[in-house]
C-alpha cells in the first residue's frame, strides 16, 4: 500500500429533468451525504483512514477538485479533455448499473478504469420482477383497467406452476428474477449475449436464438442494458412473435423495445398486459399516449432501487473496490468500454 491518502471526489446531482436523479424523491434516495458516507466508512476503518474525501454538488467545484482527485464517484461527468482535467484519476465509480449515457467512451483515458453498480439492484429488482410477473399472471393490468371504468368483470387466473418465463438479460437483475420465480415451478428460459448456462435457468440461449424462444413464453421479463447490440432488440416483428395472451415487463431501458408497437399489440389484444418501468425521456411526459394504453401499467423507474439503502449498498461496493485498489488487486464491476456494460 502507498502511504499517501487518495483523494476521492463525490459528485452528487441536484434533481433536474435533464439529469439523474430527475425528481426530488430521487435526490433524497441517491445523494451521498457526509453522514451517509461516514456511516459506511465505520465498517472499513483500514480503508477510510487512507482517504481524503470531497463531497460536491453538480459541477460546482469539479474542475478545481479533479486536478488532484484519484477516484471519482458519480452518475455523470464532464468528459471533455478528462486526462488533462484530472491527471491523477485512476478509476471512476458510476452509481448506476447502466452507463449508456456515457457512450461512446472514446473520452475515457486508457489509464482510467470505469466501474458500475452492478449487483446493487439485485435484491429489490428481483422482488419487483416476481411481483410484476405475478401481476401479469393474475391479470392485474386488466383489473386496473376495469377499475378506471367501474366495470365489474370476473378475470380469473390459475396457479402459475407450469408456465414459461423468458428472461432477456440474465445479469444480476435478470438472474435474481430467474432464481426467485423458479421456486414457483415455472420453466425459466434465459437469453444472454453468449447463452452460457446460468444457475436457476432451465435453458439458456444466445441472443441470436431469441426468435425461436419468444413464442414459447407466457411472460417475458426484460433487464438488458442499452447498447449498440440491444437497441431495438424487442421490435415490432419480435413483439408479434410473442404467444397470444402473453405479457411483458421491461426494467432495462426503453431503447431496447418499440413502445409504440407494444401499445398497438396491447390495443389489439395480442398481448394481455405489460408493465414498463423505464422511459426515455424521464419523467414520462403527461401527453404520452402510454398513460392511456389499455392493460399497461406505468411505474416511475422504481423497480430496482432500494429507497432506504441505495447509498449504503453503493458505498459498500465502493469501499470493497477501494480496498482492492489499495492492495493492487483487480477491481470488481469493470465496464467494457467497447460493449458499453
Amino acid at each position: 500500500m502507498t502511504d499517501r491518502k487518495l483523494r476521492v471526489h463525490i459528485k452528487n446531482n441536484h434533481a433536474s429533468p435533464d439529469t439523474f436523479p430527475n425528481t426530488p424523491e430521487g435526490e433524497a434516495v441517491f445523494t451521498i451525504t457526509r453522514e451517509r458516507f461516514d456511516a459506511v466508512a465505520r465498517d472499513y476503518p483500514d480503508v477510510a483512514s487512507r482517504l481524503d474525501v470531497f463531497i460536491d454538488w453538480d459541477t460546482e467545484n469539479f474542475a478545481s477538485s479533479m486536478k488532484t482527485a484519484d477516484v471519482l464517484v458519480t452518475w455523470d461527468l464532464p468528459t471533455e479533455n478528462l486526462a488533462s482535467v484530472a491527471p491523477n484519476l485512476r478509476w471512476i465509480h458510476i452509481i448506476g448499473a447502466g452507463v449508456e449515457h456515457l457512450c461512446p467512451m472514446g473520452w475515457l483515458p486508457a489509464s482510467v478504469t470505469l466501474v458500475n453498480n452492478k449487483g446493487a439492484h439485485a435484491a429489490k429488482a428481483g422482488e419487483f420482477g416476481v411481483m410484476a410477473i405475478f401481476m401479469l399472471h393474475n391479470r392485474m393490468p386488466g383489473i386496473v383497467e376495469n377499475q378506471k371504468t367501474r366495470r365489474w368483470e370476473s378475470l380469473y387466473s390459475t396457479p402459475i406452476a407450469g408456465k414459461t418465463v423468458l428472461v432477456i438479460g440474465v445479469g444480476s437483475i435478470g438472474g435474481a428474477v430467474a432464481r426467485l420465480i423458479k421456486a414457483y415451478d415455472v420453466t425459466v428460459i434465459g437469453v444472454s449475449r453468449h447463452g452460457r448456462p446460468t444457475p436457476g435457468v432451465d435453458r439458456m440461449v444466445a441472443t441470436a436464438e431469441l426468435d425461436s424462444v419468444l413464442p414459447l413464453a407466457d411472460y417475458v421479463f426484460m433487464a438488458t442494458p442499452l447498447t449498440g447490440e440491444t437497441r431495438g432488440l424487442m421490435d415490432r416483428r419480435r413483439l408479434a412473435l410473442m404467444k397470444p395472451g402473453s405479457g411483458i415487463v421491461n426494467v432495462g431501458r426503453e431503447g431496447v423495445m418499440d413502445y409504440a408497437a407494444l401499445a398497438e399489440q396491447l390495443r389489439r389484444g395480442h398481448l394481455s398486459g405489460a408493465i414498463l418501468d423505464v422511459f426515455d425521456p424521464e419523467p414520462l411526459a403527461p401527453e404520452s399516449p402510454l398513460w392511456q394504453t389499455p392493460n399497461l401499467i406505468v411505474t416511475p423507474h422504481v423497480s430496482a432501487d432500494d429507497g432506504d439503502s441505495y447509498v449504503a449498498i453503493t458505498l459498500k461496493l465502493f469501499f470493497d473496490n477501494m480496498r482492492r485498489h489499495l492492495n493492487g488487486e483487480p477491481l470488481r464491476n469493470v465496464v467494457d468500454s467497447k460493449l458499453g456494460y
